[in-house]
């Protein structure tokens, strides 16, 4: 049988590209707002809760366009994805519990490298020396920053309990970039988005039901439904459609490869809240990545 193959043309593939940027600094955002959210509410009830919304916001778009028995065929499919995309959004939660967003963001920049071995076992998409090359470089980057510049931390392997649990939910996610052309059977990115967010929402609704029942919803603080509303329509619904978009016109090395912008982003953001710079050896890991994507983005 042969596999699915990312859409040609030089037209679709910048469609692609300007998804995955525009990708980039949505997702960003999500590390800012997290840390701020997640100490008033379990990562568990809130990620099922912010699905059962973009679930009900794509559903009523997806309504909008016509939507037909046909297009949920195979509902494991559904089913798969959407519990990977479940533990990664959870892992992320509860992971910025205790690391920083940048230290974060950077973990987040090691799933290319991921995404390019598992892009390989699932599409048979082989992956270039220069690309390689670039996704080593990025890998590197990434954890200058997670160690912080300290080469003692780095020997030691001193690695944070909530990196540690993030790097869990990027496995997830390195895994879902190239199974969404492997799975998609012609359906369109907001329908094939709806039934992916629909089925994580069934499985963390499920999973996370006593922390949802026993969380005063009412009581949570204005940020908590802040970030709630904003994962759920942004981070959730309107980046699941731009990945999915982008999986079906671009390489999964090179979907993953806009993943070394988000801790630029991330670090603009909270030069923007005042927080300032981080300390000048942690930009040169974020220099590295920042190498790593314009070489990854060369043809």
């Amino acid at each position: 049988m042969s596999l699915p193959q990312p859409l040609a043309g030089p037209g679709q593939a910048a469609r692609g590209h300007l998804a995955m940027l525009a990708f980039s600094a949505l997702v960003s955002a999500s590390f800012i707002l997290g840390a701020l959210a997640i100490p008033h509410v379990d990562s568990g009830a809130f990620t099922a809760l912010r699905f059962v919304l973009a679930a009900a916001v794509l559903g009523g778009l997806a309504s909008a366009t016509g939507l037909r028995r046909d297009q949920f065929r195979a509902p494991w499919r559904y089913l798969l994805l959407g519990g990977i995309f479940s533990v990664y959004f959870v892992t992320m939660f509860e992971g910025l519990r205790t690391a920083a967003p940048v230290s974060a963001s950077a973990v987040f920049t090691l799933v290319p490298l991921m995404a390019a071995g598992f892009g390989w076992l699932i599409m048979a998409q082989v992956t270039t020396r220069r690309m390689a090359f670039a996704l080593v470089i990025g890998a590197a980057g990434a954890v200058w920053v997670i160690f912080r510049g300290d080469i003692g931390a780095l020997t030691r392997f001193e690695l944070g309990r909530g990196e540690q649990i993030y790097f869990i939910g990027c496995l997830a996610h390195a895994i879902y970039a190239p199974l969404v052309p492997r799975l998609n059977r012609g359906e369109a990115p907001l329908v094939f988005t709806f039934g992916t967010l629909s089925a994580g929402a069934l499985c963390l609704v499920i999973w996370a039901w006593p922390e949802i029942r026993a969380t005063d919803w009412l009581a949570l603080p204005p940020i908590v439904w802040l970030t709630m509303v904003y994962t759920a329509v942004v981070a959730s619904a309107v980046t699941g459609v731009l990945l999915q978009y982008a999986s079906l016109r671009l390489k999964s090395a090179k979907v993953m490869a806009y993943t070394y912008l988000v801790p630029s982003w991330v670090i603009l953001y909270e030069v923007v809240l005042g927080r300032g710079l981080p300390p000048v050896m942690i930009l040169g890991g974020i220099f590295l990545t920042v190498v790593a994507l314009l070489i990854l983005l060369k043809d």
